[in-house]
């Protein structure tokens, strides 16, 4: 288990992302894109690649390996961390907040 999970709180991150996420991303095998692309399969998944979803230029082109890691520094501000996405998300800045939501990320989207 990585420092950033280990530091997570799965319970409390399941609330930020139903309170924060959920209206945008689903996280289960087959289910939907929303406005958000569904995230199962997330850890270890180029950006971008969703079948189905109409992700912006700058995600598509970003190149980045959604580890534990990138999600912790994407997740503090989306669009700073990608110019020019379209997700909206203003980001968690709380590093709290961002390992509770890896946490639960890393064991809902398997």
């Amino acid at each position: 288990m990585s420092e950033i999970i280990a530091k997570g709180n799965v319970e409390n991150g399941e609330k930020l992302f139903k309170a924060r996420c959920v209206q945008c991303h689903t996280t289960a095998n087959g289910a939907p894109n929303k406005q958000g692309p569904n995230l199962y399969g997330l850890f270890g998944r180029k950006s971008g690649t969703v079948a189905g979803y109409a992700y912006s230029e700058a995600n598509k082109n970003a190149g980045i390996m959604w580890s534990d890691q990138t999600l912790f520094d994407y997740l503090e501000n989306p669009k700073k961390y990608i110019p020019k996405t379209k997700m909206a998300f203003p980001g968690f800045k709380s590093e709290q907040d961002r390992y509770d939501v890896i946490a639960f990320l890393e064991k809902d989207t398997k």
